[in-house]
């Protein structure tokens, strides 16, 4: 039994290295020698506005549909919806458990979601006939912490967690219907694809995974990385993701190529990535780290072109808004600030 063991890991070993072989061949170019022509960017951004309202360190925040609207959690045990043109709070929403993680907002605008070390998925209704906000429904099922989570639908919902699995749900049965297992560690990290048939997920395990919603099952693993994927991020293009890790390196990949087509990182930042977003053309990377700030690259030429600073704490959460007019930072100071 323990010969043939070993014939099958032998065997193993040979075909990894022929898909790292295969890969080696398919790259055959890189951003650099593709965009030597292309000119530089030259950015200024500044804080329009300073959301205050949470009194503990914010985690995450995600931007409603509308680009107008958001939803911000903190381990103060609240959930606020704000409107970001005038920075006033529309919900504020008490948490069961302080120790939150992630919120996401669903596309309609009818419900938000959020996690965290309870390791349950509880999700929203904006949309009451009473006019007040309340749990719909509690999602059982992951043993570890809940890292993230993503609406497909306001009758679908995608999270991952601590237990090395990304998880579909029924919200309306309550239900697991998929689970999503092949990471070797914590995911960390989701992002949905603009088709909303495959999502991509980041991992402890320093790998990121592409998986197929309808398959039920990882299609492409990227390597890259040599410590934990803190986050990650779909281009609005479909073919391409983003990823920040405690390597102190965001990078870029290539889903069509299966590979690693940028590296965005240099000596003078030594510390790990929280957060990263795209903007809506895709040139521009933002990055928020643990130094307090947030970094942006011009992503074809893997140059550091502009740093937003005015956080006191590490940036925690960001996102850029569907239309691409705002960015929005959230830190461990406790505030959000709105940039463009």
């Amino acid at each position: 039994m323990g010969g043939q063991g070993d014939e099958l890991a032998v065997e193993a070993a040979k075909l990894k290295q022929q898909i790292r072989d295969a890969r080696k061949a398919a790259c055959d170019t890189n951003l650099n020698n593709e965009t030597g022509s292309v000119g530089g960017l030259k950015l200024s951004l500044r804080a329009r506005k300073t959301l205050r309202g949470h009194l503990s360190k914010v985690y995450s925040m995600d931007w409603a549909a509308d680009s107008r609207n958001l939803v911000s959690a903190s381990q103060d045990g609240k959930l606020i919806v704000w409107d970001g043109y005038t920075a006033n709070k529309i919900h504020a929403i008490p948490l069961r458990s302080s120790w939150v993680m992630t919120c996401t907002y669903a596309q309609s605008g009818n419900f938000v979601a959020c996690g965290g070390l309870d390791n349950l998925c509880s999700v929203y209704n904006l949309k009451t006939k009473e006019g007040n906000v309340k749990v719909t429904r509690e999602l059982h099922g992951h043993s570890g912490y809940l890292s993230c989570c993503c609406f497909l639908s306001d009758k679908q919902i995608l999270t991952s967690s601590g237990d090395t699995t990304c998880a579909l749900w029924d919200i309306e049965t309550g239900q697991q219907t998929t689970s999503l297992i092949g990471h070797e560690g914590d995911v960390n990290c989701i992002s949905l694809s603009p088709d909303n048939n495959t999502f991509v997920s980041g991992s402890c395990d320093s790998n990121a995974k592409l998986w197929d919603i309808r398959l039920g099952m990882c299609t492409l693993t990227f390597q890259g990385h040599d410590l934990d994927i803190n986050a990650i991020a779909f281009m609005s293009n479909g073919h391409n993701f983003g990823t920040g890790s405690d390597d102190a390196t965001c990078r870029m990949f290539d889903v069509r190529s299966d590979n690693e087509i940028g590296i965005y990182g240099n000596e003078q930042i030594m510390c790990g990535i929280t957060s990263v977003s795209f903007s809506k053309s895709g040139r521009l990377l933002f990055a928020g780290y643990d130094d307090f700030n947030c970094h942006v690259w011009d992503v074809l030429k893997e140059d550091k072109i502009h740093q937003l600073v005015g956080h006191e704490n590490r940036v925690s959460c960001l996102s850029v808004t569907d239309d691409g007019m705002a960015l929005c930072t959230g830190s461990w100071d406790s505030f959000l600030k709105i940039w463009n």
